[in-house]
């Protein structure tokens, strides 16, 4: 009986020393599943923007890590119904690629247990239209009350991955296409 004492004991002291010095806590993950992303193109004779609050990501504030992926059919607000098809059929083809995402690591050593604004730049592997680019992007963190916002402005070229805008819209679309991150995460 003793013996049986000791061994509970010995394995609960052990995992107890686990837990608190050895194993992430759900608390350094941090996700959302309503994230904003908006796109504008400016050309010539047309303006078209569309957006989406359904982009889903992860952070892990220990590690430094992160992963955010969008459905391409998500978006909305075009100028016209045949707009978003072509958009979605003839140059985004999201049937063949229906997601946009972009993993990879943030650069700066921060602290995002702590309460601030930070200015970061993150790095990682952007891919849309099943074409992957490493990217480097400038974000904006705020932490607050258990939460991290991100904002972040960037802009894609078409060009990069093989995108094509036909002769015939070379006035309506142009190769670069500007875009708006905002999203709140919360610990999972």
């Amino acid at each position: 009986m003793p013996f049986i004492k000791k061994y509970f004991l010995v394995a609960g002291w052990l995992l107890m020393c686990c837990s608190l010095t050895g194993f992430q806590t759900q608390n350094d993950i941090f996700e959302t599943t309503k994230g904003y992303v908006e796109f504008k193109s400016q050309a010539q004779l047309e303006m078209l923007s569309a957006s989406s609050k359904d982009l889903a990501g992860l952070i892990d504030i220990n590690k430094r890590t992160f992963s955010f992926k969008i459905n391409i059919r998500s978006f909305q607000g075009f100028n016209s119904p045949l707009q978003r098809e072509h958009f979605n059929e003839n140059y985004l083809e999201s049937n063949r690629f229906p997601e946009a995402s972009f993993k990879g690591k943030i650069i700066e050593e921060v602290d995002l247990s702590k309460d601030g604004k930070y200015q970061v730049r993150t790095k990682g592997i952007f891919t849309i239209h099943g074409v992957a680019q490493e990217r480097i992007l400038k974000n904006e963190i705020t932490v607050k009350n258990h939460s991290i916002n991100i904002i972040s402005n960037f802009s894609v070229l078409l060009s990069d991955h093989n995108i094509p805008i036909p002769k015939v819209v070379y006035q309506k679309l142009v190769n670069e296409i500007l875009v708006e991150v905002n999203a709140t995460l919360l610990p999972r």
